[in-house]
């Protein structure tokens, strides 16, 4: 059988394993604790965990899929990260903003969602991934940086670095530098999005669902 990137499939497999392996921790003890923040937060390390695995199944055996195989596995990726950006915005929304807007930015944010849903369905183009994706971390990137300086929330200084990194991961493939023939740019992107996972988990498991009024006067 042959591999047609053996690398490449090889680090996404190992980040898409790691990633689903700390996605499991998220979410058993966002149920555990009863804080849906986290949940949400273990959510979108499991569909990331998936975009991996899928990606890396591409580039390994992309010789032996058909046409159909190749635009279900395409499509099922871009699905994916798009259900990334859905709960990594609304776990830090649920986390930093209390009601009645949260449920409007809830709200707001399925309802981007949606719209993503269906546009992508008809246009699978990596592009729109990232014009939903960017401004979502974006936004993450900006409620952290308040809860830092506003509240002095623990989870923000692990968050914030995990998505400084990613973003430097990002700008690291786009760059196309290769540390060695058989060690090209999206492998070496998927080794130091490991370690922005690993940011990201930490973060993720010091968030804490927003106090309501009526439970902060209790």
């Amino acid at each position: 059988m042959q591999i047609s990137e053996p690398m490449t499939m090889l680090t996404d497999y190992l980040l898409g394993v790691w990633t689903l392996y700390l996605a499991f921790k998220l979410i058993r003890e966002g149920i555990g604790i009863s804080q849906r923040s986290i949940l949400l937060w273990g959510l979108s390390f499991f569909a990331t965990g998936i975009a991996a695995i899928i990606g890396g199944t591409s580039h390994g055996f992309a010789l032996y899929f058909g046409t159909v195989t190749r635009v279900v596995i395409w499509t099922a990726t871009l699905y994916s990260i798009g259900f990334t950006s859905l709960f990594l915005l609304s776990a830090v929304i649920i986390a930093t903003i209390k009601n009645p807007l949260r449920n409007w930015l809830i709200a707001f944010t399925v309802v981007k969602f949606i719209l993503f849903a269906v546009w992508i369905f008809s246009h699978p183009e990596f592009k729109y991934v990232i014009y939903d994706y960017v401004p979502a971390m974006i936004a993450v990137l900006i409620l952290q940086v308040y809860v830092k300086y506003s509240r002095g929330d623990r989870s923000a200084t692990w968050i914030i670095s995990g998505i400084l990194v990613s973003f430097g991961a990002a700008a690291v493939q786009q760059s196309g530098y290769m540390l060695h023939e058989h060690f090209n740019h999206n492998d070496l992107y998927h080794v130091i999005q490991m370690g922005a996972v690993f940011l990201l988990y930490k973060g993720g498991r010091l968030l804490r669902d927003a106090s309501e009024p009526s439970l902060e006067r209790e």
